[in-house]
């Protein structure tokens, strides 16, 4: 029916422009607009509407951005006001009480942006700390009133932000980070995950300070590890390092560029009482180190590659595509015969499909033959919606040399 959206401002769409949000997808794009009827400070609400005067969603509008509005709802009587904020949030949570037992992890995230009807929102949960990182203005926005919520929701201990990752600046925000309630962090925190400990920085560390989309795909590594010589590529505090030596493994080289993650990285060795004899750890450019373990003949029963995100977007993915295959072929080059490859992408400029052509490709270059044996995808509480394939951003791919 025509939009009766009383005095919100407007965001009129191109004809034809409007059948992606009939889809639900939540982005709108600066070539999809044909006016404002109104005025909309970054990060205000604003109603979508098509050429013909129907009614598609209620938005959060950046006239700073390429993706000039997100849908916060489709739905006309879900104007998302503080009391709707709650409810989202709040269901959100719930989600993860349901699918994931405390007695497995207390670090998980408890909202997912754009999968939780959330967009630019991320709030991960490690013991009695959260933390928050707002990536657009419509969340940046509402910054106060999301953290009332949360406080209310979760009784936590402390919320900090970590609002400085780099899709800030296409929103033309600025970074910011520090303590948003109950004071900055005690230094690092402990969580548990699978039976394991790991010391976290909130304050520091890359994401929020700990790789939890993994969770999953370490525990199945670890079922993998043992007796085996592993190799972790970008080990950052070595989460799969750990849960290789528990899983048995003789032992595991860990390769990262940052000396102050490999350090973390021993504490959390030293934190789990594992045989420091049985870890090897390497400064170097991961690229530069499969080079200079193959002049030495090194060979590995188990790899791991968990390069960082390469192709934020889709036009960065040819550049992207040269980058996953050098690391693979240079991993595949170092594999035993019947050894396994476990192999990340998380950029969601490279789609499944690519990556598996990638890998493929690698191989070929690499004179090796392998077996797919299994797909890795993110850990339950980083969902993807269907009508948002650019959230579903973590893949993997198990191989076996033949």
């Amino acid at each position: 029916m025509p939009a009766q959206t009383g005095s919100a401002p407007r965001l009129v769409l191109k004809p034809g422009r409007e059948h992606s949000v009939e889809r639900r997808h939540p982005w709108v794009f600066s070539g999809a607009v044909a006016a404002l009827a109104g005025e909309a400070a970054p990060g205000g609400t604003v109603a979508l509407q098509s050429a013909d005067g129907y009614f598609l969603g209620w938005a959060a509008y950046n006239p700073h951005s390429q993706i000039r509005a997100r849908v916060w709802s489709f739905e006309q009587s879900e104007f998302p006001d503080d009391l709707w904020l709650r409810e989202r949030i709040a269901r959100a949570i719930e989600r993860r009480r349901q699918s994931i037992s405390i007695d497995v992890t207390d670090a998980m995230r408890l909202v997912h942006a754009e999968s939780d009807g959330l967009p630019g929102l991320i709030v991960d949960c490690y013991a009695d700390t959260l933390v928050l990182q707002l990536s657009t203005a419509g969340a940046d926005k509402r910054r106060a009133a999301i953290v009332n919520v949360l406080a209310d929701l979760t009784g936590c201990a402390r919320i900090f932000e970590r609002s400085d990752a780099d899709t800030r600046a296409l929103e033309g925000l600025p970074e910011r980070t520090g303590a948003l309630f109950g004071g900055a962090p005690p230094g690092e925190i402990e969580i548990r995950e699978h039976g394991l400990r790991f010391a976290v920085d909130v304050v520091g560390g890359q994401k929020t300070g700990f790789y939890l989309d993994q969770r999953n795909n370490r525990a199945r590594v670890q079922a993998l590890a043992s007796d085996r010589e592993v190799l972790n590529c970008f080990s950052f505090t070595g989460a799969f390092s750990i849960a290789c030596v528990a899983g048995g493994a003789q032992s595991v080289l860990s390769i990262d560029s940052s000396a102050a993650a490999l350090e973390q990285a021993r504490r959390n060795a030293s934190l789990n009482r594992m045989d420091p004899a049985r870890f090897e750890w390497m400064q170097a450019d991961a690229f530069q180190a499969l080079r200079t373990l193959r002049d030495q003949a090194r060979e590995f029963d188990l790899i791991v590659l968990d390069p960082p995100k390469f192709a934020p977007t889709a036009k960065h993915a040819p550049a992207a595509a040269r980058g996953y295959k050098d690391i693979n072929m240079g991993a595949m080059r170092l594999l035993r015969r019947g050894g396994l490859l476990a192999t990340f992408s998380c950029s969601s400029g490279v789609s499944e499909d690519l990556f598996h052509k990638i890998v493929a490709g690698a191989a070929a270059d690499a004179g090796m033959s392998a077996t797919l044996l299994d797909w890795f995808h993110a850990a339950p509480d980083h969902p993807s919606l269907l009508e948002f394939p650019e959230g579903d951003y973590l893949k993997g791919l198990l191989l076996r040399r033949q």
